[in-house]
């Protein structure tokens, strides 16, 4: 019979393997240089979400107030707001061109530059396949998940929305005027998902509600009968939500908020 004390054992080294807050593997750059080792970020992936894809990290009040009003903007220096990022090795190299590739997209329009994390970044943006399309709402200390789950959200529009998330914006249908601009359906919403609809006190950097930003949901999301969550009240026929790239407003507000030259 299988002595008890060992069993025990083999439980309680199972439940650190998969609570350890830090664990560390290979590192996996463009240079696939194993030299160096990255720690993995010490917040729990294993986290609720705010508004559908956006985590909930440990200090609440930084989802209630504009986080980056209060400390969540990323540093910038010599003109240019570095972001260190690293890419876990779970996806094909075509995967992991075209995440790159929606990384490099901010470096051509904005004073953001997306760069391969090294051992001297503390804070950093860990991107891996988990469960969904989801980040952590503007910086976070000691480095931060994004996930973009394989076969399903390696598109070259979420690698964007989702690290604008990362920068500290949130998505378009819950900013302060959007009443002037689209109803919300609350009747037609999911149960338990009201929340994705929540209106905040943003900052709006002096840019108008924009249809076309990769961060305005779709019409039907969440809808419990297929029928519309959102209607866009200058024309309740107009579709949205489906961006392939960030609109001109999405990148104003970033040069705005980075006081990007």
């Amino acid at each position: 019979m299988f002595p008890a004390f060992l069993f025990l054992l083999i439980l309680s080294v199972m439940d650190v393997s998969l609570s350890a807050p830090t664990v560390y593997e290979d590192q996996s750059d463009e240079s696939m240089d194993f030299s160096e080792l990255i720690p993995r970020p010490k917040v729990d992936i294993r986290t609720p979400m705010l508004e559908g894809d956006i985590a909930i990290p440990d200090t609440l009040s930084r989802n209630a107030d504009p986080c980056t009003a209060t400390g969540c903007k990323w540093p910038k220096t010599g003109g240019y707001v570095d972001v260190p990022y690293y890419i876990a090795p779970n996806y094909t190299s075509m995967e992991r061109d075209v995440i790159i590739k929606g990384l490099q997209s901010f470096s051509q329009s904005t004073c953001i530059r997306l760069i391969p994390w090294s051992s001297n970044h503390r804070d950093y943006l860990y991107i891996s396949s988990q469960t969904g399309c989801w980040s952590y709402l503007g910086r976070q200390s000691g480095g931060q998940h994004i996930s973009l789950q394989k076969n399903g959200c390696v598109h070259h529009s979420t690698v964007q929305h989702e690290v604008l998330h990362a920068l500290g914006f949130n998505h378009e249908q819950v900013r302060s005027d959007r009443d002037e601009y689209v109803r919300i359906l609350t009747e037609n919403i999911e149960e338990g998902k009201a929340f994705a609809f929540e209106k905040k006190p943003t900052n709006n950097l002096k840019t108008p509600y924009d249809f076309d930003s990769v961060m305005q949901y779709h019409k039907y999301a969440f809808t419990k009968n297929g029928k519309p969550t959102i209607l866009a009240k200058c024309d309740p026929n107009l579709d949205f939500g489906h961006a392939k790239k960030m609109s001109k407003n999405d990148i104003l507000r970033i040069n705005r908020l980075y006081e990007c030259n």
